[in-house]
């Protein structure tokens, strides 16, 4: 197992950290985080130009065909900042949903326009009962003279305000669904809910009329799609969260040179010490999980799946255990929110149960490895 990046990859983190440094520097990630905004227009705008908003989309609709591991390069550096916008969502999820399922006419309607940046997508899943996983899909779609009628509410929606599509998971009489909903669409209201770091939102549906034409996989079969979406696209969202341990590392360890205190930079003191290595155990365990995570599903690894189960526990775990200990070593100083710590606490907290939490994801990782 190579784990080590090739010179074409070399090329698209020196790329991205570039983009970062420049266009998001930490003290402007911070007065955004300050501000919640979570899309910045011309950051999108940028980022479509590279082609990063279409990395995993096949060329023949207008995307770069790149493999995860390419993808994830891209998204290390993204996390770092954390650049604020739906990358993640409309990037990569949704369009690896409409690769698993969508039909001729709904990838070429919708896969070029989101590699373009023209359009933007998210997944509606969660609902006030916040817990992951097929049983916990209650709204239900019934069906009028041929089309569905959406009702109820979907909690926690990340990028929804930035968003004009949303893949919506329902319940019909076949079972699980995905429906894909125009936002504009009449009876669509969305509210954002504050202390997220992408706009996440309470999204109302009141007798939405959706055709079923709108359907993306087979009637029935929504979670299956998902799940195979999510295997694939777990991986690159853990990158991201590997990206902000490092950067949390590099001004903590940076801190510690630099703060003296009774005459001394406080890095000499054990215990500041002790914040250190249990800050970069965490880093660790998360990078090489999720590296290892990349290369088993690019390359077809018969255990891949556990290994997707292992790298979202470790990653989601290992952000907010960064942050935590990152928190210890600066003290008062690092819960100002002009700090630059503040958005990496406010992404850490917002990525840590999206398409499961650690537990799940242990509790999923146990039975792959049964199987």
């Amino acid at each position: 197992m190579d784990l080590s990046l090739t010179e074409h990859q070399e090329m698209l983190k020196s790329t991205a950290a570039g983009f970062v440094r420049h266009e998001a520097p930490s003290h402007q990630v911070t007065e955004w985080a300050r501000q919640g905004s979570a899309f910045v227009p011309e950051l999108w705008k940028q980022a479509a130009s590279m082609g990063w908003l279409g990395m995993l989309t096949p060329a023949d609709y207008g995307g770069g065909g790149v493999s995860l591991t390419d993808a994830a390069v891209v998204f290390e550096e993204l996390g770092r900042g954390p650049v604020p916008g739906p990358f993640f969502n409309s990037g990569i999820l949704v369009p690896l949903l409409l690769m698993e399922a969508g039909n001729h006419q709904q990838q070429a309607e919708y896969l070029p326009a989101l590699a373009a940046g023209t359009r933007i997508a998210t997944l509606a899943l969660n609902e006030p009962v916040h817990k992951y996983g097929p049983d916990w899909v209650k709204m239900e779609a019934s069906r009028r003279t041929g089309d569905y009628v959406l009702n109820g509410t979907k909690l926690f929606i990340q990028d929804a305000e930035a968003a004009d599509m949303l893949v919506v998971v329902v319940r019909t009489e076949a079972g699980i669904t995905l429906l894909l909903v125009d936002k504009a669409a009449p009876g669509v209201a969305v509210r954002r809910i504050e202390g997220f770091m992408t706009s996440a939102c309470e999204v109302r549906f009141e007798s939405v009329s959706v055709p079923a034409s709108a359907v993306l996989g087979p009637e029935g079969g929504g979670w299956d799609v998902l799940q195979r979406a999510a295997h694939k696209a777990i991986p690159v969202m853990c990158a991201l969260q590997v990206g902000g341990c490092q950067e949390v590392f590099d001004f903590t360890a940076e801190y510690t040179r630099t703060r003296v205190v009774f005459s001394q930079p406080i890095g000499r003191f054990q215990r500041v010490q002790d914040h250190v290595i249990e800050l970069s155990l965490h880093m660790d365990g998360a990078r090489w999980t999720t590296n290892q995570a990349l290369w088993a599903v690019d390359t077809g690894h018969p255990e891949a799946a556990a290994m997707v189960h292992l790298a979202k526990a470790k990653a989601s775990e290992g952000y907010c255990r960064a942050c935590d200990f990152s928190l210890e070593v600066h003290a008062g100083v690092g819960t100002d929110k002009a700090h630059p710590l503040y958005p990496h606490l406010l992404m850490s907290r917002t990525l840590y149960p999206y398409l499961g939490d650690p537990r799940y994801h242990k509790r999923a990782m146990a039975d792959a490895w049964d199987m």
